[in-house]
């Protein structure tokens, strides 16, 4: 993944979404906020994929440089930080939909994950709002 401040020079928007958000982890991160509702770095810990601590803390760290979250103190426990979207970040809400209904439509494994783009064929605005402000 390049540092933050090291986008590619083409102008290209697809170069500049891809330096800014289109890592596998930085999704999974934009994923387990806006569909899961996940806030801490330990509740990110617990994903399914497995985050390394090291990404984790890289991709965060990026991912609020890029301006597509924002980390807060938490309230409840001073030790600990919480991760919001922000309006950048909930802008991400239709490209994540999109990768939600192509995965539905080609990922033919038995386990796949299918309950989502059940939710987004029956009311496709609704979820979308509901992830604009998750």
């Amino acid at each position: 993944m390049k540092p933050e401040n090291k986008f590619r020079e083409t102008g290209c928007p697809v170069a500049f979404g891809l330096d800014t958000f289109g890592d596998r982890w930085s999704l999974l991160i934009i994923r387990e906020i806006m569909l899961r509702g996940k806030k801490t770095y330990s509740e990110f810990m617990e994903a399914d994929e497995g985050f390394a601590t090291n990404i984790l803390i890289a991709r965060l760290k990026h991912l609020e440089a890029a301006g597509i979250i924002v980390k807060s103190r938490d309230p409840d426990n001073r030790r600990s930080f919480i991760y919001t979207l922000t309006k950048k970040g909930h802008d991400l809400a239709p490209l994540m939909l999109e990768i939600i209904i192509w995965s539905g439509e080609h990922d033919n494994r038995p386990f796949a994950m299918k309950n989502v783009l059940q939710k987004i064929q029956n009311d496709r605005e609704s979820f979308e709002a509901s992830l604009r402000t998750a």
